[in-house]
């Protein structure tokens, strides 16, 4: 007879829970899940032969070092090697967690192994007169994959058979990626078309790319920030009274635009920024999503350009460039070598309250000569370190015309509730979808037409539902597919545009989002979207395994405040009922369910 292991007492057969204390006897079975992730093979050219010129203890030394080689590139872009097998080494971006830059990424590990193996190849060609070349292949699609937080990381899918297939036809030193993949990278990297390759075990050619080059710093896709600014007129107000609040009162006020990705948070800045002339200096720090020293990145960008300085510049030429804007400040000295900590250029532990003192006495200096804009994008990747400098510059400046201005997804408030509360010298603003009638305009700027035809704009407004990201990813995957075409300056459709596929990099986007929820804000989101873009609590309840009803309530109210559903007007006595903020959304949680659950909750939905 089994025993429990909470309380320790005999329990007879069959029983998943302890019928005296109420302990799990059973583990929970694995939580399969879809999703989509890029793919990374990488294996040894010539392994067979290195092995006859080498004897097995080398042998064993050489891989270990190449493994450790290529697994340290991996997880430093936060990939999980989820097996070597022989000579190769298998990868998976986007388990145990979706990121929007997955792909971007894979391509980027698969850079620095091909530079980390030629590294170790020279040193092995001095030590043993022999060395290595490999071959990669990247792809990207929908797996599914086991609860990675019960050990069960494997994935299945065509995607992990194609990347397989791709290194395989790989020459060495060369590494080629999935049409997928390209897509959600191809402002970012240097990359050539290969002829069609006929892969084992698929039935039509597949297209591929080779891999040249990846840009450190640039996005997957760029952004068209050259089409005319459409609506936004009372924020782009709200942000030039707030300059010139900072001016006239020569004062720090801190704006924060607020909103999900795409919906214009940049288009919004760069209009405001044209705006400003020569009137202010304006100084720019990205928040880093991942990586090595990247709490205060941003500042240190922003210091960079206040100076002039060049990313390749030498350490004594920073430093120097850096010091002289504070030199006729008081405690100079001290300032120079606090700033010097931040930059990484002197020795000893850095202080965070020293480090916010120091760039608060920098920027005070730079914003007495010529009003100062310092904008800081996607805070809500920022490190809380990061983050309380922000709050620091904003509560402590003084006699200074600066103005900060953070753009942040809504995910901000989760890590900082309070952000921005209780000062009289802060704004915040989410920034809304635009209305149906300004998204025709951006269709049509986007297109450079005046006319559009009637199917394509209501094709294009139906599947954005007025996010400007949106818009143009949808216009630009129909013109790269062909279904899109020019003919006597008018635009029009050469076939059936109701087939059309999300976008990659709107999936990506919106799976990534999904990912960060927790596991019962998951649940609760999946299930609602079996109802249907609209659906109602009770229905969520009902197909919920949540003991307690009110706590399903408490989720849908956080998905919420995170810009995913809104409260929508019941049609139900009783029943508080709510609406996704975008059917992709529906549909990105919908695709995120194992179809066999997906069966189920049809079931009980139904019933």
């Amino acid at each position: 007879m089994p025993t429990c292991p909470s309380c320790g007492r005999d329990v007879a057969e069959g029983f998943a829970f302890c019928p005296h204390c109420g302990a799990a006897l059973q583990a929970a079975p694995p939580v399969e899940s879809r999703r989509t992730v890029t793919v990374l093979f990488c294996d040894v050219r010539g392994s067979t032969g290195l092995g006859e010129r080498l004897d097995p203890e080398s042998l064993r030394r050489v891989m270990a070092r190449y493994f450790d080689a290529a697994r340290t590139c991996l997880e430093r872009h936060g990939g999980t090697v989820e097996k070597f097998i022989g000579d190769a080494v298998m990868a998976v971006f986007g388990i145990p967690a979706v990121h929007e830059d997955d792909a971007l990424r894979a391509c980027r590990a698969a850079v620095e192994i091909r530079a980390a193996v030629a590294d170790l190849s020279k040193q092995l060609e001095r030590d043993l007169g022999t060395g290595l070349e490999v071959r990669m292949g990247v792809n990207t699609g929908q797996v599914v994959a086991g609860d990675p937080a019960a050990g069960q990381a494997l994935v299945t899918g065509d995607a992990v058979n194609v990347a397989a297939r791709l290194e395989q036809a790989a020459a060495p030193g060369e590494v080629l990626m999935g049409e997928a993949t390209h897509r959600l990278v191809r402002d970012a990297v240097v990359a050539e078309p290969v002829p069609p390759l006929a892969l084992k075990g698929k039935s039509g050619s597949v297209a591929a790319f080779r891999l040249l080059e990846v840009h450190p710093t640039a996005p997957g896709v760029a952004r068209r920030l050259d089409s005319p600014l459409v609506g936004r007129a009372r924020e782009l107000a709200l942000l030039r009274q707030a300059f010139e609040r900072a001016v006239s009162e020569r004062a720090c006020h801190l704006f924060t635009l607020l909103g999900p990705a795409g919906v214009g948070k940049s288009r919004l800045v760069e209009e405001f920024l044209d705006g400003l002339g020569d009137g202010a200096r304006v100084l720019r720090g990205r928040c880093l999503p991942y990586g090595e020293g990247i709490t205060f990145f941003p500042v240190v960008e922003v210091l960079k350009q206040a100076t002039g300085a060049l990313d390749f510049e030498d350490q004594a030429a920073l430093e120097r460039k850096v010091c002289e804007v504070v030199a006729g400040e008081e405690h100079g000295e001290v300032l120079c070598a606090r700033l010097g900590h931040l930059l990484g250029l002197a020795e000893g532990e850095a202080v965070p309250e020293e480090m916010s003192w120091a760039v608060r006495r920098f920027l005070e200096a730079l914003a007495r000569e010529r009003p100062l804009v310092v904008v800081f994008d996607d805070i809500q990747w920022g490190e809380p370190t990061f983050l309380d400098l922000v709050e620091h510059l904003a509560d402590w400046t003084r006699d200074a015309p600066v103005l900060l201005l953070c753009l942040a997804r809504p995910e901000l408030l989760d890590l900082r509730p309070g952000w921005g509360g209780g000062k009289l010298n802060a704004t915040s603003i989410l920034l809304e979808p635009l209305p149906e009638g300004e998204c025709a305009r951006l269709v049509a700027n986007l297109l450079g037409a005046e006319e559009v035809a009637a199917e394509v704009r209501e094709r294009v407004l139906a599947s954005a539902e007025g996010n400007p990201l949106f818009v143009e990813q949808m216009v630009q995957v129909l013109i790269d597919d062909g279904l899109l075409v020019r003919e006597d300056g008018r635009w029009v459709p050469t076939g059936d545009l109701s087939t059309v596929p999300v976008p990659p990099t709107i999936q990506a986007l919106l799976a990534a989002r999904l990912d960060r929820l927790t596991a019962e804000e998951r649940a609760a989101i999946q299930r609602a979207s079996v109802v249907g873009k609209v659906f109602f609590r009770g229905a969520v309840t009902a197909m919920s395994e949540e003991p307690d009803p009110a706590t399903v309530g408490t989720h849908l109210l956080a998905l919420v405040r995170k810009e995913l559903v809104r409260p929508d007007r019941s049609t139900l006595p009783g029943e508080d009922a709510f609406r996704f903020r975008h059917l992709l959304i529906r549909d990105a949680a919908y695709d995120g369910i194992p179809k066999e659950l997906r069966a189920e909750l049809h079931e009980r939905f139904a019933a």
